[in-house]
């Protein structure tokens, strides 16, 4: 009885200081995932001449970041199942700015390649602790706007980089540009880890693993709006279940328990991955070659293309939770498919200023589609069991990133530009039609309480 009144009592807490806390202090993983993957796109060329890589060395060290994330959303994610949300998000961001500290001083290809992955694994681990975290702590009817907006940290993430380029990258000495930007996001992740360290347990975490009292002691402080908390006393889970199952067992389970959760999860993540980082990698080979943008000017069509990103992800913290879940995802994956195809016209202008603004559009949808899908799969697994399948689900969508740009790159090679941008639009439709199952079968998650989505598909 005292778990269901305590979390009862955390979907009636009115937004507060202690929200708002949670939300910018989370939010920041995000920023730096996409502060990471951008900064590397804007200086491939020159590790490739710095140390005179071919095509091939140098994809690696885009295609090795993949590698990693999934290695760390899927290993990272049964860690904050067993041991709790906070610990984990807290030795993920020192994991990222260590290694991205090194990364700064990498001293040859190999040691670079070794601290991308390394840094990738701690950023992957971000994914499963963070959206775990978030759904857990925000109240029902706010935690989709909530969820979508800590992933609005990605677009700023990503002026951010465009704006290190113009401004560090691009005036200072290349051999030197490139570390400074790299240390720049050490320094910020460091800093926030700081921040990090005042945010609590998931209480939901805690009532899951018999820590009643914390749990209320947490509850207690989230409804007077605390920001400021003492260290937590090491506590040990009274259940079984921590000390008896592995990975391999947790994850047996969570196939088992909710094989049609797993599976819309793990398509909606394939389907936006492949479908925006296909766009974007579509973007730098074939694109913008096409259309002649000068060299220096890339910075600028990725800074204005991510201002529409950040008015998409807007859009869809606006709409999730009043139109709800099971309209919004659907609705922006083909808006998103429909995109690439303004995309594929405006390249018959030849003209750079239409393929930008088609470009601002595709970034916008697509940007709309996959942060709403975030909190959509994020909220249909129990707790005992969420950052596992947020975890996989994520490790499963990387593989549609790792290889959609190969894929495209060959069909573009082969039959040309319309047919490979007309494949990547058919990469959304993947999580569209996903969705469709979910709209017969599935619950909805607007202004739902967890435990509540949980005991309905019981009831089903």
């Amino acid at each position: 009885m005292q778990r269901f009144d305590l979390a009862r009592r955390l979907d009636g807490v009115r937004w507060n200081r202690f929200h708002t806390t949670v939300t910018l202090a989370l939010g920041v993983g995000w920023l730096l995932d996409a502060f990471e993957v951008t900064i590397v796109g804007n200086v491939i060329g020159v590790f490739k001449h710095l140390w005179h890589l071919s095509n091939t060395e140098a994809s690696w060290v885009l295609s090795i970041w993949f590698l990693g994330l999934m290695i760390g959303a899927y290993g990272f994610g049964f860690l904050a199942d067993r041991f709790g949300r906070r610990r984990l998000f807290l030795l993920t961001l020192v994991l990222y700015g260590s290694f991205t500290l090194l990364t700064a001083v990498a001293w040859n290809y190999g040691a670079l390649l070794a601290f991308r992955l390394l840094t990738a694994i701690g950023v992957g681990a971000e994914y499963s602790a963070i959206n775990s975290a978030i759904a857990e702590f925000i109240p029902a009817r706010s935690r989709g706007r909530a969820n979508a907006g800590v992933m609005n940290f990605w677009s700023l993430g990503a002026i951010a980089a465009a704006l290190v380029t113009l401004y560090l990258v691009n005036v200072l000495p290349p051999q030197y540009g490139w570390r400074v930007a790299f240390g720049f996001g050490a320094l910020v992740a460091l800093s926030t880890a700081v921040m990090r360290r005042s945010i609590p347990e998931s209480p939901r975490w805690l009532l899951e693993h018999g820590c009643l009292d914390e749990a209320e002691r947490v509850v207690e402080g989230i409804e007077q709006g605390r920001t400021h908390w003492q260290a937590p006393a090491a506590s040990t889970p009274t259940g079984q279940r921590d000390g008896q199952r592995g990975v391999w067992a947790q994850t047996r389970e969570l196939l088992r328990r909710h094989p049609g959760r797993v599976a819309l999860g793990c398509a909606l993540d394939f389907s936006e991955a492949a479908g925006y980082y296909g766009l974007f990698a579509f973007l730098a080979l074939f694109i913008l070659p096409a259309v002649h943008v000068p060299d220096g000017f890339a910075p600028f069509f990725y800074l204005i293309g991510n201002l529409g990103a950040l008015g998409g992800g807007l859009v869809v913290m606006a709409v999730l939770d009043r139109a709800g879940r099971k309209s919004t995802v659907p609705v922006f994956y083909l808006l998103a498919a429909g995109g690439v195809l303004v995309l594929a016209a405006s390249m018959r202008t030849g003209s750079w200023a239409w393929v930008l603004a088609a470009f601002t559009l595709a970034n916008l949808l697509a940007t709309g589609g996959w942060i709403s899908a975030y909190p959509t799969f994020s909220e249909i697994f129990p707790t005992e069991l969420r950052a596992t399948g947020i975890g996989l689900s994520v490790a499963v969508g990387r593989l549609g990133a790792f290889a959609a740009p190969l894929v495209l790159t060959a069909v573009a090679d082969r039959y040309g530009m319309v047919p490979a941008l007309l494949l990547l639009a058919s990469f959304w439709l993947i999580g569209a039609a996903a969705m469709l199952p979910w709209l017969r079968w599935g619950v909805e998650g607007r202004g739902r309480a967890l435990e509540a989505m949980m005991a309905a598909e019981g009831a089903r």
